[in-house]
């Protein structure tokens, strides 16, 4: 949600920066800005529009052509998401003081920012937008008196809320950045250095980073950064190496990032999985901390896609370990008044590691005595930071918004968790330990085999892409992917779609049935097989159109449905790794039929890092 990029070096900054935004798309926004420094002019230079950055890119170059274009090599820039006001060329960012020597992006919200502009109002600043990010000009503007670092030290100690921002300044030859809760990072090189909201946007240029934690600050310059703590402080943090590199964020030739993350789910599970089994290969080998012995009861904790990963996780932690465990949506956790103590096991799942609503559900677990453990993909992110323990699902950058591979490898990572938790307390023995082991092993190829067919799934969504909505069904461990598979449709495609366990279907949902509502329903084997052919039964009965995900060699499936998604048959509880193949396709397929923005459907953000 929103993106941050800053430049201070020899490079033209405001090429650089635009670059940088550009492989921040996937975060999602609605406008953007750069604002340079140059030493040949008073003022900041700054063009800001609405819309997609294809929009400023056109600005920039109409001023060119005109003869103004944005030089200089100092620049910040920023995508925005809108909270506070439309998204409008005079709401987004960067804003800039009154005299227009200080410029400012900012992502997250400042809490108290009503009070703030009623204050800065009565002396008499002028605000321009409807943005709560502009009290903190203000504010910044009133301290600044030569030492720009010390203004943003002295502004932040009045703000309430939620912040990653970057402030530069005509006569101050640095950039200056602070953080409490949205994430920054800083890159370093050779007579330049960088500040983001995310790596993608540092890695043409950079792999040495420096992750900038809650409640500290960091002055670049051409030379490097120094951080320092909000009370001034110095900060002494060693840079980290990215394992990754531009191209691993590059789409391979695939018309859409999801389709190339789609593809790229078997190998990620075999990143996931692999060197985790201890060499007997009857135990999981996690370098976790934790003991599952010390665990009377899971509370895990997310949203969205990786709720429903924490769905499949809960399930699995019961069957193999033995251990009550359950799914609270994040955003709810910490107003629940949470019972937990120091036997309570808080799992936080995450793909970013920077979900605001996760991060602060993690925090309410410890305060109230808990362990924690954080599963996610970002190394160095919050959540990384702040977890007793890290699981990591290593599924490399996920840039769709939409998640597929992460939520594959998260999977992957409960089915290895549940497999530690079941030895570690003595509920799985040696036989199922190596059924499991060996299942895991085969998952990368068997969802290479889902992936290979495709061009089934394509002709079911010329059918699913006329309707209006959609309805998913599932049981067992199979409830979490009926979820995901109506969460991906409505996300990409924006059909309204809606799932449940498949024997609720007859306890409300079936009133919706008729011709024209397609109905997905999850029928590989299980011990309720017999009893979702009954269920599909009663669709029919109904005329609804039946497309059943089946395992292969079910003959008899085709009897109950009007459409017929094979995949392979593994066992039971490792299924939502397989099934959910067709669900991601369909979702795909439908949206590309009705021509969607596949990799950033609208409205959405790939890190929600504002409540």
């Amino acid at each position: 949600m929103c993106g941050i990029v800053g430049y201070i070096g020899g490079r033209v900054a405001a090429d650089v920066v635009l670059d940088g935004l550009s492989r921040l798309e996937y975060r999602g926004y609605d406008s953007a800005g750069i604002v340079v420094a140059s030493a040949e002019r008073p003022e900041l230079d700054v063009v800001k529009r609405a819309g997609k950055l294809q929009v400023l890119r056109d600005a920039l170059t109409e001023r060119a052509r005109a003869g103004a274009p944005l030089r200089g090599v100092r620049a910040v820039g920023h995508t925005r998401w809108a909270t506070h006001g439309k998204p409008t060329d005079t709401n987004a960012h960067p804003h800039l003081s009154e005299d227009g020597k200080l410029g400012l992006v900012h992502n997250g919200i400042i809490e108290n920012y009503v009070a703030l502009r009623d204050e800065l109002k009565s002396r008499g600043h002028d605000f321009r937008s409807e943005t709560d990010t502009e009290v903190l000009v203000h504010l910044i503007e009133e301290q600044y008196a030569g030492d720009l670092p010390a203004a943003v030290r002295a502004a932040l100690t009045r703000v309430r809320g939620a912040y990653a921002l970057v402030v530069t300044h005509v006569d101050h030859p640095q950039v200056v950045a602070a953080r409490a809760t949205s994430p920054l990072v800083v890159g370093l090189g050779e007579g330049e250095s960088w500040v983001a909201s995310d790596v993608p946007a540092l890695l043409p240029y950079t792999k040495r980073v420096v992750y900038v934690h809650d409640g500290e600050l960091v002055v670049l310059d051409a030379s490097g950064a120094t951080l320092q703590h909000l009370d001034g402080t110095p900060v002494d943090r060693a840079a980290e190496i990215i394992e990754w590199d531009a191209d691993a964020a590059e789409k391979g030739g695939h018309p859409h990032y999801m389709l190339k993350e789609m593809l790229e789910q078997p190998d990620v599970l075999r990143r996931t999985l692999g060197g985790r089994v201890t060499p007997d290969g009857l135990d999981a080998d996690l370098e976790l901390a934790l003991d599952p012995r010390a665990v009377d009861r899971v509370v895990l904790v997310a949203a969205g896609t990786a709720s429903y990963a924490a769905t499949v996780g809960a399930a699995l932690l019961e069957r193999l370990g033995r251990v009550p465990a359950g799914v609270v949506v994040a955003s709810e956790f910490r107003y629940q008044e949470p019972v937990v103590d120091a036997r309570t096991l808080v799992v936080a799942v995450s793909q970013s590691g920077e979900t605001i609503d996760t991060l602060e559900a993690l925090r309410e677990g410890r305060r109230r005595g808990a362990r924690t453990l954080a599963i996610l993909n970002v190394k160095g992110s919050s959540l990384a930071r702040e977890a007793d323990d890290v699981l990591y699902i290593h599924a490399g950058p996920e840039i769709g918004v939409a998640s597929t591979k992460a939520y594959v490898a998260m999977l992957g990572a409960f089915a290895l968790l549940a497999l530690r938790f079941g030895r570690a307390r003595g509920t799985l023995d040696d036989a199922a330990a190596a059924a499991w082991v060996a299942g895991l092993d085969a998952l990368p190829d068997v969802v290479a085999l889902a992936l290979s067919r495709r061009p089934q799934v394509a002709a079911v969504a010329e059918r699913v892409a006329g309707a209006r909505d959609a309805l998913f069904l599932g049981r067992g461990f199979d409830v979490a992917t009926a979820y995901e598979g109506a969460l991906k449709l409505k996300e990409i495609s924006y059909l309204h779609a809606e799932a449940y366990p498949t024997g609720e279907m007859k306890h409300g949902p079936i009133a919706l049935i008729d011709r024209d509502l397609p109905v997905v329903a999850l029928a590989t084997p299980s011990p309720t097989y017999e009893k979702t052919v009954s269920n599909l039964q009663e669709v029919r009965a109904r005329d609804g159109w039946v497309v059943a995900v089946a395992g292969d060699g079910d003959t008899g499936i085709a009897e109950h449905a009007d459409a017929v998604l094979y995949v392979p048959v593994v066992a039971e509880g490792l299924a939502p790794v397989v099934n959910v193949i067709p669900m991601q396709l369909l979702a795909y397929e439908v949206a590309v039929r009705l021509g969607r923005d596949v990799d950033q459907p609208r409205n959405l953000a790939k890190s929600v890092t504002v409540e």
